[in-house]
């Protein structure tokens, strides 16, 4: 067995809307069916007893090696605690070629689990051995340790609850929601509105004393210190006992409470020193609670117990830590709700406050306290409370966090009990803290979870108002996904345009690059997922248009997880067929219909009802269909009308939208594009983006200013059909790569009038040997004279193999007289060019499209100026 190409799918694909690893398996004639391998399920069920049921892709097809690889993947990150489901395996049109699909959460996690899926199989072959349980133990590992933290992970969780789309912009906590102008971002439990300001105030502990004390909030007496001498003396003033802290500290580090002599003060003075600047507090009374401020609502409360152990008159006091810890539910980190208790020099020195040692055996009921503080990560309890905070006590906690002005606190309160307010019982505010841990709330040791990540999200987004028939926010914007064979760039621009006409500022990708707002941010060919996610991470786009091609969804998916247009103009011969074991048009259509499958519930698919292909997609579409043809009658059209379905086609001279017996018409002498509807192809790409401008909801009025406003121009639009005039004769330059493209252009071509017609023509070399020849069939019924060149970029055919396939497709052709054969480009754009006479017409397809009609624009100026 033999695997070859690996690819994480990192957004909706081919297969499912599922991440998953992808790859190309090839077994051996003796692995195709495990019924010739006498002995291997029985034993990998020895070695991984947890694989489960293993099942073909598809009836009759014999169980391989590739299926036992998915399943084993599968399983292992199932054991390792990964919510994943889906997997498939399929046989491709090559023998014995599998390609084997599995869903992960994380990508590294699924990877890994990929690696080990391999040596298990390895294993059970009679391969080096393999240890199943250190495999688990180590995914187990790397899951906990890339996936998001339990704070970061309840946000998450809430959002996507919400629809809310969501990235990590980081290997970290960092999490952008929503797209574009509507994004918003998080790093763990603080929101891109808190300000660093508000974040260093919290951080220092003396200044967050003074502002609270200042706004009325009850806060302990005390002051930062110099040296142990100057703490002594504080002590005495406030009066013991106190508390030694660094002042700016967290997770509890170097914190000593209930400091009663000199000796005590001095060590708790060195713990704290190790960390920071010193402060010394009066200590207050009570239990420790944390109070959860989320914007201005106490959203949960918990009440934090330090690591305690209670005496039975027989363990020793280490012999009790042991117990506590082998509880299931304590670990080492933060993805269990409970953390093991520590025994360290801090919990010894503890232990001597109280006159034991970690060898005495504690009567019977004695509570021992390991740790003065009671962070969860130091191995205390929390039990939440929120149903018992005074209302008192929680508008302190709000007033507390708006005075240091934090989104999302964590405030720290020491009192007997929050039933009451704070000023009847010594209470009060010890400090407030940026980022705070979520994890005592959402899963706290005792009592019931609270839902705050639901909280930040309604902070972020507002709340839902469901009963006000409202819509919530869900931090979208408006995005439109094109693809097709022809008519892809020209459809998207002038979608691009109508958005922008309409006063939105617009993020665009296609094959020409990325545009926001008008402006070019990138070059080259942006038409895949990772152009698309940028243009969603950019803060000044309202709307997006996407010119979505067949290589990054391969590659890796989509780059969002919904669109509120697809728009599919049409598949015809199909285009680069034979890569990628894409080999018909049937299985092109297969995966240019991902974007189909995910357009949103209320979302549209725009889909060409004369392209049969195309038109069957529109059962995989979750949301509503638009079909266009500008032929009227055409059943599929009739019949969705009928239905009182949306419905664009040309009537007369006009371009019409129907829907039921309302009916918006746009006369095409008003669309320059179109050329008073003279090019057909045009008209068909006008049809798809009025239809698509429909489906977002932009009004009429806008989209017939757009589409009078939008030219066919190198500038607007470079290498689609760009007609230029040189010394009375006309030159169009198109990028057309296809038989279907070439059909559409000899039409466009017969509409416009000329006396000799010429073309200039190279062939890509990565296209199928029949679809060069047949470029230059139809081109030959068509042109007078055929200028055929060859340029730099063979894609791997040998010197002059393309210039032979072009002119075997010329044999016998009815109209050419004349075949030239040049070398490169730019000559052969200058040898057609010298050759015209004025009311000739001459079609140049340019392959480096900037470079050719730089090129040309400058000899047509020159012939104008000369």
């Amino acid at each position: 067995m033999e695997v070859s190409r690996i690819r994480a799918l990192r957004g909706p694909n081919l297969w499912s809307r599922h991440t998953a690893i992808e790859a190309i398996v090839a077994c051996t004639p003796g692995e195709r069916s495990l019924a010739d391998m006498p002995g291997f399920e029985k034993r990998l069920r020895e070695l991984f007893p947890a694989i489960g049921a293993l099942r073909p892709g598809a009836a009759g097809v014999p169980l391989s090696l590739a299926h036992v690889l998915e399943a084993a993947t599968l399983s292992l990150q199932a054991q390792a605690g990964c919510p994943v489901t889906f997997s498939r395996t399929t046989a491709t049109v090559e023998d014995g070629i599998y390609q084997v699909v599995v869903e992960y959460t994380e990508e590294p996690v699924g990877r890994l689990a990929f690696e080990y899926a391999q040596a298990l199989v390895a294993a059970a072959q009679g391969g080096p051995a393999f240890d199943v349980a250190a495999a688990l133990k180590a995914l187990r590992e790397l899951d906990e340790d890339v996936r998001l933290g339990p704070s970061t992970g309840s946000i998450v969780t809430a959002a996507a609850a919400r629809g809310i789309p969501w990235r990590r912009l980081t290997e970290g906590s960092l999490v952008q929601f929503g797209w574009g102008s509507k994004q918003r971002r998080i790093w763990a439990a603080e929101v891109d509105s808190t300000s660093a300001v508000s974040e260093s105030i919290a951080q220092d502990k003396d200044l967050t004393k003074k502002l609270l004390h200042a706004a009325g909030v009850p806060v302990p007496l005390g002051r930062p210190v110099k040296d142990v001498e100057d703490a002594w003396v504080v002590a005495q003033e406030i009066g013991l006992p106190v508390v030694l802290k660094p002042q700016d500290g967290n997770q509890g580090k170097g914190v000593t409470v209930n400091i009663v002599t000199r000796e005590q003060l001095e060590i708790a003075y060195r713990a704290a020193a190790e960390i920071g600047e010193v402060m010394v507090e009066k200590y207050l009374p009570g239990s420790d609670f944390r109070l959860l401020v989320v914007g201005n609502q106490l959203v949960a409360a918990a009440r934090r117990d330090p690591p305690l152990v209670v005496g039975d008159g027989k363990h020793t006091v280490r012999q009790l830590v042991d117990q506590v810890n082998a509880d299931p539910r304590r670990g080492d980190g933060h993805a269990t709700s409970l953390t093991k208790i520590r025994f360290d020099d801090i919990a010894i020195a503890r232990l001597d406050v109280q006159g034991l040692k970690p060898e005495s055996v504690p009567e019977k009921g004695r509570r021992v306290v390991l740790r003065n503080n009671a962070n969860l990560s130091t191995g205390g309890t929390a039990t939440d409370v929120t149903d018992d905070v005074h209302p008192e006590v929680a508008a302190r906690a709000v007033a507390a966090a708006q005075m240091v002005g934090l989104d999302i606190c964590g405030v720290d309160v020491v009192c007997e009990t929050v039933l009451r307010p704070l000023e009847e019982q010594s209470g009060g505010i010890v400090e407030v803290n940026a980022a705070p841990g979520l994890r005592m709330h959402l899963s706290p040791s005792y009592g019931k979870g609270r839902n705050v990540g639901e909280a930040v999200i309604n902070h972020l987004y507002g709340p839902l108002h469901g009963h006000h028939g409202r819509e919530h926010d869900n931090g979208r914007i408006p995005v439109v996904a094109v693809t097709g064979t022809n008519g892809k760039t020209t459809t998207t621009r002038l979608i691009a345009h109508l958005f922008a006409t309409s006063g939105l500022r617009v993020g665009m990708t296609n094959t020409d690059g990325v545009h926001i707002n008008g402006r070019q941010t990138d070059s080259g060919d942006c038409s895949g997922p990772r152009s698309a996610r940028n243009v969603l991470m950019h803060p000044d786009v309202d709307a997006a248009v996407f010119e979505t091609a067949r290589g990054g969804i391969l590659r890796e998916g989509l780059g969002f997880d919904r669109c509120q247009v697809a728009v599919v103009t049409n598949l015809g011969k199909g285009d680069h067929l034979g890569l990628n074991f894409i080999t018909t048009v049937e299985d092109l259509a297969v995966l240019k219909r991902v974007i189909v499958q995910n357009v949103a519930p209320k979302g549209y698919a725009v889909l060409n009802a004369a392209d049969p292909i195309v038109a069957a997609m529109a059962s995989e579409c979750p949301g509503s269909v638009i079909y266009f043809a500008a032929d009227r009658s055409h059943p599929l059209m009739v019949t969705h009308r009928a239905q009182g379905k949306r419905t664009v086609f040309v009537d007369g001279d006009a371009i019409v939208a129907a829907e039921g017996a309302w009916r918006e018409s746009l006369p095409l002498r008003d669309i320059p594009l179109t050329r008073n509807g003279a090019i057909g192809f045009q008209v068909e790409n006008v049809m798809a983006a009025v239809a698509a401008a429909w489906g977002v909801g932009l009004d009429w009025d806008t989209v017939r200013r757009g589409l009078a406003s939008f030219v066919s121009d190198a500038a607007s639009v470079p290498g689609r059909f760009n007609v230029m005039d040189y010394r009375g004769a006309t030159v169009i330059a198109d990028y057309g790569h296809n038989p279907d493209a070439m059909v559409a252009l000899v039409q466009a071509v017969e509409a416009m009038p000329a006396k000799r017609r010429s073309v200039v023509i190279s062939g890509a070399g990565d296209r199928r040997d029949e679809d060069i020849r047949e470029q230059t069939q139809i081109l030959g019924r068509a042109f007078d004279d055929v200028i055929l060149y060859q340029d730099a970029c063979q894609r791997g055919r040998e010197d002059g193999e393309v210039i032979a396939l072009l002119r075997e497709g010329l044999q016998g052709a009815s109209r050419t007289r004349e075949v030239l054969e040049i070398r490169g480009e730019f000559i052969a754009i200058d040898t057609a060019l010298e050759r015209l006479q004025p009311g000739d017409l001459c079609l140049v397809l340019v392959d480096q499209v900037e470079e050719a009609l730089a090129h040309l624009e400058q000899r047509v100026s020159a012939a104008t100026a000369g």
